[in-house]
């Protein structure tokens, strides 16, 4: 039996692609279900979906889970929804706030009105155990589905780094080498922290004639799954809240924001000191 002391606070990733076609309602629902646990938090809620991130003490954030599992926002389709859980020496934020905005990920990708719906569930998805033997291959072309700044504190080994300042980037980075990829007969296996992001993305890739692989649960899943994932990652991993990073054990580390964010670019400066201004990303 483990002997370690539970952690004082917990932070709960989560997402679900499902049609909410009152967004209004759903979010209210979830400020009520919060502010009943005591938690702090953001969640975004768009006719697509709910995608979302809370804290606090491990018994009050098992109980928002067991409640939204439960159906208590999401009815049936709460069924399955899985949450990504860290532990937190201290709040990772400052307040509980629910947004409802157009998109719960915007992508900016072509044609997305035409697109398939994501599935959270297809094949494409890999387990952490077979992701580490798929990233092994000559035949794949590993690529990192975040931002730069992101790939830049902590990536998978031998991660291409399509240079995302804006979403639109990786758009326009997918489109200039997919024909080679095609060509090549290139699996492409992408990641990104939870696995939000390749989920919108790959229908469209797809719709390129893309072979594509995703990670499973993201690079969280990854840590939360291997012991040894550091075999695998170099670096940390960056985090929307007030730990800024961890490490492949889901611990916070001391880096500071000054060490993500480079002053230098206009785009990572305004991150920068909008990150400084509020208590939580």
């Amino acid at each position: 039996m483990s002997t370690a002391a539970a952690p004082a606070f917990v932070h709960s990733a989560f997402y679900r692609f499902t049609p909410l076609p009152d967004t209004q309602a759903t979010a209210a629902a979830l400020r009520a279900l919060g502010a009943a646990q005591g938690l702090n938090g953001a969640i975004v809620v768009a006719t697509e979906g709910l995608n979302g991130a809370v804290s606090g003490p491990p018994a009050a954030v098992e109980a928002f889970e067991e409640a939204l599992r439960g159906g208590a926002v999401l009815g049936g389709a709460a069924r399955g929804l899985s949450f990504k859980r860290s532990p937190c020496a201290r709040d990772p934020f400052g307040r509980f706030k629910v947004v409802v905005k157009p998109e719960i990920v915007a992508l900016g990708l072509p044609g997305a009105d035409t697109l398939p719906a994501p599935d959270e569930r297809d094949d494409s998805h890999v387990g952490p155990a077979a992701w580490r033997e798929l990233i092994a291959r000559d035949d794949v072309v590993v690529l990192d589905n975040r931002n730069h700044f992101e790939w830049r504190l902590g990536r998978f080994k031998g991660a291409v780094d399509p240079q995302v300042r804006h979403f639109r980037d990786f758009v326009a980075y997918v489109q200039a080498h997919a024909p080679q990829w095609r060509a090549e007969g290139r699996t492409v296996a992408m990641y990104c922290t939870g696995g939000i992001r390749c989920d919108k993305t790959a229908p469209w890739m797809r719709s390129l004639g893309l072979r594509v692989k995703q990670l499973d649960g993201g690079i969280l899943n990854h840590f939360a799954s291997l012991s040894d994932a550091e075999r695998d990652w170099e670096g940390e991993c960056f985090v929307f809240d007030k730990r800024v990073a961890v490490d492949t054990t889901l611990h916070e580390t001391a880096t500071p924001l000054e060490a993500v964010f480079d002053p230098a670019d206009p785009g990572e400066r305004w991150r920068l000191e909008r990150a400084r201004r509020l208590d939580a990303f």
